[in-house]
């Protein structure tokens, strides 16, 4: 009986062990997708920033920087004669462009980060604080407004003679300084049907997305419509629950499958080769040519006391030529990805030399892959 129950476990945990393998390279959907509609929008303003240690715009260059100041005192009761307007320099004030995401059903309330960026010839925004900004879209509607200290993530010392500085100086940000003031209306809940985007084009990924979406709600819901776009029929079920839809079928695991593509980078001779790589049979032959050369004078003397006898240098160089070893390496026909850098390291190839390689084979019409230089 305890024989029989320990097949019984080894039976289970090979089945688990078989499991666990044929899964190991599935993706969620989540990873492989978006869907369309569900995605942020971008926002901007023009804003005014105080309290900079005079590294702020040049009143000179920068006459916009008090066009704004004059606008805001205006607004706020203060009036500035026209006569005293070009009279006006402060250092402390600085101009800068307002840029911030709003997220996909961001409510009122939220608060969402911000970056600044100095528009003038400010110095430093170190310091400084943002007065009210409205934030706005490509509608021109204001959907948030920010304001708050700012933070660089660095600092900026100068002396008499010699400064230091760390991090970049004119750009800043503020955690959380945006308030969302106005919601973008959408009925995402009423949804008959949702479309699914890859983010890599792929047929055959987007079929394997298409099929496992069918086969997990045993049903024919989803729908191939191109090579990036998978349509999904909302069933009966959710009615008016879409969310919790996209929650059950974000969850499926899905192969994806990718086309071969070999990276070369011949900077820093960097390879990147996919597992779909396959080279045809092809021969490749490698040997290395040293040459060096080293000049070593050496001074010539005559003996002492000898009539007419002159010091002179003698130049004398040496040379060495070694070749290396050539060896021709038959590589055969479809093999794999372990098997293709096996065989050229067999031959003692170093990256940049695989480059070359490579780049040879495919000219060849041997390499089966999309070869990509950086």
């Amino acid at each position: 009986m305890i024989s029989n129950r320990m097949w019984i476990k080894a039976g289970v945990l090979a089945l688990l062990l078989v499991f666990v393998t044929e899964s190991a390279y599935a993706v969620r959907i989540k990873d492989l997708t978006n869907v369309r509609g569900v995605r942020g929008n971008q926002l901007i303003g023009f804003g005014l920033i105080i309290g900079l240690a005079g590294t702020g715009d040049s009143a000179t260059n920068v006459f916009f920087s008090i066009q704004t100041l004059v606008s805001m005192l205006t607004k706020m009761g203060i009036t500035v004669p026209d006569t005293e307007v070009d009279q006006l320099k402060f250092k402390n004030v600085a101009t800068v462009m307002v840029t911030a995401d709003l997220p996909a059903f961001a409510r009122q309330g939220d608060q969402i980060d911000t970056l600044l960026s100095s528009v003038g010839d400010a110095k430093s925004l170190q310091g400084g604080t943002l007065l009210m900004t409205p934030l706005k879209g490509p509608d021109g509607k204001t959907y948030a407004v920010a304001q708050g200290p700012l933070s660089i993530g660095g600092f900026f010392v100068q002396g008499a003679a010699k400064g230091a500085q760390k991090n970049h100086q004119t750009v800043a940000r503020i955690s959380n300084g945006a308030y969302v003031e106005k919601e973008l209306p959408h009925q995402f809940n009423l949804k008959e049907e949702i479309f699914l985007t890859l983010k890599e084009t792929d047929f055959t990924t987007a079929s394997r997305i298409a099929r496992a979406v069918n086969d997990a709600m045993r049903d024919v819901v989803a729908t191939l419509v191109d090579g990036r776009t998978v349509k999904v029929m909302v069933p009966a079920f959710y009615k008016d629950k879409t969310s919790q839809f996209i929650t059950r079928i974000e969850s499926i695991e899905v192969e994806p499958d990718g086309v071969a593509k070999v990276i070369l980078d011949e900077r820093t001779g960097t390879v990147v080769m996919g597992e779909n790589v396959r080279i045809s049979a092809v021969a490749v032959a490698h040997g290395n040519l040293f040459i060096q050369i080293t000049e070593e004078p050496s001074v010539s003397q005559p003996a002492p006391f000898s009539p007419g006898g002159e010091t002179v240098v003698v130049p004398r160089t040496r040379l060495q030529i070694k070749e290396g070893e050539d060896k021709l390496l038959i590589v055969p026909k479809s093999i794999s990805l372990g098997q293709v850098v096996n065989g050229l390291n067999a031959i003692g190839v170093n990256p940049r030399d695989l480059i070359a390689i490579l780049q040879a084979i495919k000219a060849s019409g041997a390499l089966h892959a999309e070869l990509e230089i950086m």
